[in-house]
């Protein structure tokens, strides 16, 4: 029987309802909040910042230590990754938590909210951080304003 796994951060808590809304859709999924140890304050995500922690990470590519851990990767067969999109791409946190697993033989689909940017290279940005058997099935931009049956769409079509 096929498990899938919704793995997510969020920053502001947007990306948080539209994994909760993937998760009533897909129906048994199992959930997991990807948390930095330090979490973020609001200045923290004050991108107009230069000094800002998010502008830092980003600009120095370091990995953002997770707080948790998922035990039994293995028994999913679909994962999917969500986060906001953060200068067309993940955050640095997504990447370290790639980093942690293995995904061999894994279908992986990404998610994403926004408020201007989007999601198009990000799959080719987090590849390298993935096993050569490891695909990535596809990846929604999710607004606000998104239905459940434009979730349950996008499902089925992974």
């Amino acid at each position: 029987m096929s498990k899938t796994l919704i793995a997510f951060f969020s920053a502001s808590g947007t990306t948080a309802k539209t994994a909760g809304q993937i998760a009533k859709a897909a129906e048994n999924a199992d959930i997991f909040e990807i948390k930095p140890v330090t979490p973020y304050t609001d200045a923290d995500l004050k991108w107009t910042n230069p000094f800002a922690r998010c502008n830092k990470e980003k600009i120095s590519k370091k990995d953002v230590p997770i707080s948790g851990k998922i035990e039994n990767i293995s028994e999913y067969d679909l994962i999917l990754i969500g986060f906001p999109i953060w200068y067309y791409g993940a955050p640095n946190i997504i990447q370290t938590f790639l980093k942690q697993y293995d995904f061999s033989g894994k279908k992986l689909a990404l998610f994403a909210t926004s408020g201007g940017s989007d999601i198009s290279k990000t799959a080719d940005k987090l590849k390298p951080y993935l096993s050569d058997t490891a695909g990535i099935a596809g990846a929604k931009l999710f607004k606000q304003d998104e239905t459940d049956k434009d979730i349950a769409d996008w499902l089925k079509s992974l």
